[in-house]
């Protein structure tokens, strides 16, 4: 499958092929769920937290002595049916990251990646290098490449354009390294540069 290598104005500058083992085939959207759940997850913070008694600061002393006085027994002020005492089977800070299978991982990946193609919403640059981190340049790039909302995948790191995009709600800039089904999917297009392109072709086979 071939596909075109545009430059920052928009033109076709050469063609490319792309492999068929990882941008053809079938797309299986029902591993889309399992993995984005699982990246979900593994972004949760988990530190919700609550005192027990044994944790709330002070009521050390017995606040009556246990016979004589009329009252029911007590031996603590920070006892849970106390005010400002400790709560019972509160939340703790907890890990809530689990792991699918790196097949399915890998799968979900290529079927998000062949989807694009599919809808014809994936495009191949030849380079987005800019000479100075401005936002203006950048959005004068995407514009000419008719792009309202997009991931941009750079095979390595690219400090200026991650820099003049980073202000920018409907885009974002990636390494190949750290593609994933998320943000192919969050975003209306996907924009490869050429040597993004080879690299993710090389680590998905």
């Amino acid at each position: 499958m071939d596909i075109d290598v545009l430059n920052k104005e928009g033109s076709r500058v050469s063609g490319v092929s792309i492999d068929d083992a990882v941008f053809g085939g079938e797309v299986k959207e029902h591993l889309f769920y399992e993995v984005v759940k699982m990246q979900l997850a593994n972004r949760r913070r988990g530190n919700a937290s609550t005192k027990t008694r044994g944790q709330v600061s002070g009521g050390g002393i017995k606040p009556w002595k246990q016979k004589g006085t009329g009252r029911a027994r007590s031996g603590s002020t920070r006892s849970p049916i106390w005010r400002h005492g400790g709560t019972v089977f509160g939340p703790h800070p907890r890990d809530y990251s689990y792991s699918v299978p790196k097949k399915v991982r890998r799968e979900a990946l290529k079927s998000a990646l062949r989807l694009r193609v599919k809808d014809g919403t994936m495009s191949v640059l030849d380079s987005f290098d800019l000479e100075e981190a401005k936002t203006k340049k950048a959005l004068a790039v995407l514009k000419a490449l008719k792009l309202d909302s997009a991931l941009i995948v750079t095979a390595d790191a690219n400090k200026n354009l991650e820099l003049a995009v980073r202000n920018l709600k409907d885009f974002k800039v990636i390494r190949a390294a750290g593609i994933n089904v998320f943000d192919v999917l969050k975003y209306k297009g996907l924009l490869l540069t050429k040597e993004a392109l080879e690299k993710i072709e090389a680590t998905i086979k």
